[in-house]
């Protein structure tokens, strides 16, 4: 892949990605543009099929999605003014390659960014239904006005300016429901940990009723869902999704998705934050009890 009309760099992260990173760069050969795949420790063939494909491979530690992210921007020799980002299991529609072709070639000065509309494709199945269609993310900007958000899961970018949307869709495949309920398991803990730490405001997207489709989803979920009962907020909102968003109209396979994605993963996330509070109940008890600080009152009760 060699530089051509338009003045942009992409950058794909990979881990053991040979079954995916094809279709995905394959999806990029319209745009004519440097592709930087950063690996985090592949065994398999992905890091062969990147330069295969004519990709600059660059390997790096895996840390976190966000940190892996800043540190692509930060570090690779992108001289191009626009930057994108997106995974190995993603991938541009036709569509959405010429309409980045249009836009970039055609860009007024004040715009910095551009939000990409996500498609989860699910068991082969687009979910359209049930709030997940059409999902926004803003990984399309000049390079220096982004940065990934300080999260350990559900990162977007940040984008410094004045941010316009694109039509065509990024397609998001999903592995072998195997592989998606073990990353899900691992991403309930990382969320679980976030909503612990979410008094620390630096480096993070702003929640906003009346701002960006982001930003307004990350606002519902800030005042509206974290606010309800954990363990009740997820049956809660999965039947909101699955019944007054209709997502049963997405079929049998929209139905093992939304419950899994909508009530199973965040039903785990909550039973995290209960054994969290639990164990720190226990080391308190524990404390207590080795140090001798237990009141004469307590003790009275206590007999």
């Amino acid at each position: 892949m060699t530089s051509g009309n338009i003045d942009l760099t992409v950058v794909v992260l990979t881990l053991n990605e040979e079954l995916n990173l094809p279709e995905c760069l394959e999806s990029l050969v319209l745009l004519h543009c440097p592709v930087y795949v950063v690996d985090s420790g592949s065994t398999d063939g992905t890091i062969e099929i990147a330069r295969s494909w004519g990709a600059m491979v660059v390997e790096h530690p895996f840390e976190n999605y966000g940190a892996q992210r800043n540190w692509s921007q930060e570090n690779l020799p992108i001289n191009t003014t626009w930057v994108l980002h997106i995974d190995a299991d993603e991938r541009l529609t036709p569509e959405l390659g010429e309409e980045i072709i249009s836009a970039l070639n055609t860009v007024k000065p004040d715009i910095n960014g551009f939000l990409l509309r996500r498609r989860t494709v699910f068991l082969g199945k687009w979910i359209k239904h049930g709030g997940h269609y059409p999902s926004y993310h803003a990984r399309l900007y000049r390079w220096g006005s982004g940065r990934c958000e300080d999260r350990l899961y559900d990162q977007h970018y940040i984008v410094n300016g004045r941010v316009e949307k694109l039509l065509g869709d990024m397609i998001d495949t999903t592995p072998e429901l195997l592989d998606w309920t073990l990353r899900h398991a691992r991403w309930a803990k990382s969320e679980a940990q976030e909503l612990l730490l979410d008094s620390r405001s630096s480096g993070r997207l702003k929640g906003r009723l009346f701002g960006s489709p982001i930003e307004r989803r990350r606002w519902m979920r800030q005042i509206i869902y974290n606010k309800f009962p954990p363990l009740l907020r997820a049956l809660l909102y999965f039947l909101v999704r699955y019944v007054l968003r209709f997502g049963f109209l997405d079929g049998k396979r929209g139905l093992v998705f939304h419950f899994l994605q909508g009530f199973w993963y965040r039903f785990q996330v909550d039973a995290y934050l209960l054994e969290n509070y639990l164990n720190s109940s226990k080391r308190a008890d524990t404390h207590s009890t080795s140090t001798g600080t237990t009141s004469s009152n307590e003790k009275d009760s206590v007999n």
